[in-house]
C-alpha cells in the first residue's frame, strides 16, 4: 500500500469558547515510515491525533486518512487504523488476557484469527502469564501502557497512531516499544505517527519529525537534516532555536 497514508492541509481547530488548538497545521505521513509530531504539552499534538483518528472535526482544512475523510469513513478504515490515546485506560477488574480476548472478539469471529491476534498481543506486551492473569487494576502505569500498545497492534493495523506511547513505561520497555514502531513501519510497510514531548526519543525513532508550537509547525524534516540546518547537537536545541527564530512563513523545512 504505497503512497500517502495521512494528509493534513491547513487544519485549524477552534474549541467552543474560542480556544484555538491548531492554526493551519499541514503534514503528511507515508506508508513505510515513522513520523513524529513533537513539541511541548499544549502544542496541539493530541488535538491533531484525535482529528486524524476521526474523533474530532476540524474547524477548517482538509484531512485525509488512506484517501478518506476519517469522520465519514466506514468500517474499512477502522480495520486498518490503530489508535492509542494518551489518556487511554483499562478495565480495572478485567484480567489482562481477558482484555486481549475481548478486543480480538470485536474484530473477528474466526477462532484461529482471534488466537493469532492474542498470541501477537502477548508477545508485544512482554507480560508474563502471571501478570496476564491478574486484574489490570493491579498493574503499574507502565504495564497498563504496554498492554494498551499490544491492544492497538494486535489487529495488524496499516496505519498506527500513538499519542505518547512510552508515557510511564520503564527504560527497558520504552526501548522495546520504540524498536517495535520502527519495525512496524519499515518491515511491514505501515504508516506510524506518534506524538511525543520527548525530543530525545523522537531523535532515535522518527524518520521525519514535525515540531509544533502553539498549534503550528515550526520545523519539519529528518532529524539529522534539522540538526544540520540549525547547527544543533540535539532536537531539543533545534526546538529552542526554531521558536526564537522562525523562518519566513513560519516553517523551517529541512530535507
Amino acid at each position: 500500500m504505497p503512497g500517502e497514508a495521512v494528509v493534513l492541509d491547513g487544519v485549524w481547530k477552534v474549541y467552543p469558547g474560542g480556544v484555538t488548538a491548531l492554526r493551519g497545521l499541514s503534514m503528511r505521513v507515508n506508508f513505510g515510515e515513522v513520523v513524529a509530531l513533537a513539541g511541548p504539552n499544549g502544542a496541539g499534538k493530541t488535538t491533531a491525533m484525535r482529528i486524524i483518528a476521526g474523533l474530532l472535526t476540524p474547524t477548517r482544512g482538509v484531512v485525509s486518512v488512506a484517501g478518506a475523510n476519517p469522520r465519514a469513513a466506514g468500517v474499512g478504515l477502522r480495520r486498518i487504523l490503530g489508535y492509542l490515546p494518551e489518556d487511554a485506560g483499562v478495565y480495572r477488574r478485567m484480567r489482562g488476557i481477558e482484555y486481549l480476548r475481548f478486543t480480538a472478539s470485536l474484530y473477528t469471529g474466526d477462532p484461529r484469527e482471534r488466537e493469532e491476534m492474542i498470541r501477537r498481543a502477548v508477545e508485544i506486551s512482554g507480560l508474563g502469564w502471571e501478570d496476564l492473569n491478574r486484574p489490570m487494576g493491579e498493574y503499574s502505569k507502565g504495564m497498563k501502557r504496554r498492554i494498551l500498545v499490544a491492544r492497538v497492534l494486535m489487529t495488524n493495523p496499516r496505519i498506527v497512531l500513538m499519542d505518547e506511547p512510552t508515557a510511564g513505561v520503564d527504560v527497558e520497555h520504552a526501548v522495546a516499544i520504540r524498536g517495535l514502531l520502527r519495525r512496524w513501519a519499515h518491515e511491514r510497510g505501515a504508516a506510524v505517527l506518534f506524538s511525543s514531548h520527548n525530543l530525545m526519543e523522537v531523535d532515535v525513532v522518527a524518520d521525519r519529525v514535525y515540531i509544533v508550537s502553539g498549534g503550528r509547525v515550526i520545523a519539519e524534516g529528518r532529524p539529522q537534516d534539522l540538526k544540520e540546518e540549525f547547527k544543533a547537537e540535539t532536537l531539543e536545541e533545534v526546538y529552542l532555536k526554531a521558536i526564537k527564530s522562525p523562518a519566513p512563513g513560519g516553517v523551517v523545512n529541512a530535507g
